[in-house]
């Protein structure tokens, strides 16, 4: 068996002129193939990192109500005990809230 010489400038030749025109066919279908891809990766994860940030500033609004309603009962017990030390320093009786009874 007789091993041909192989045409190194022949087959550069070839692969250079193949690389030519597929290159720029590799490239242009990866742009139309992949493009959409990676938009909706990069989609999913802008929404996931909307989701969070939607849940985290939920979480402060309802820490920041349950201080609200903290500050109005501490200011509401404020006013009552202001009010009941004016009425104890003017020597009134202090008015009872809720219904009376005759």
């Amino acid at each position: 068996m007789e091993v041909m010489p192989v045409d190194l400038t022949g087959m550069i030749a070839v692969v250079m002129g193949i690389s030519i025109i597929l290159i720029p066919v590799i490239g242009l279908t990866a742009r139309f193939a992949l493009k959409p891809v990676v938009e909706a990766l990069a989609n999913v994860l802008q929404t996931r990192g909307m989701d969070e940030s939607l849940q985290i500033v939920e979480r402060r609004l309802a820490l920041l109500e349950t201080q609200m309603e903290g500050l109005e009962s501490s200011m509401k017990q404020i006013r009552e005990t202001s009010s009941f030390d004016a009425q104890l320093r003017s020597g009134s009786e202090p008015e009872k809230s809720g219904p009376s009874s005759p």
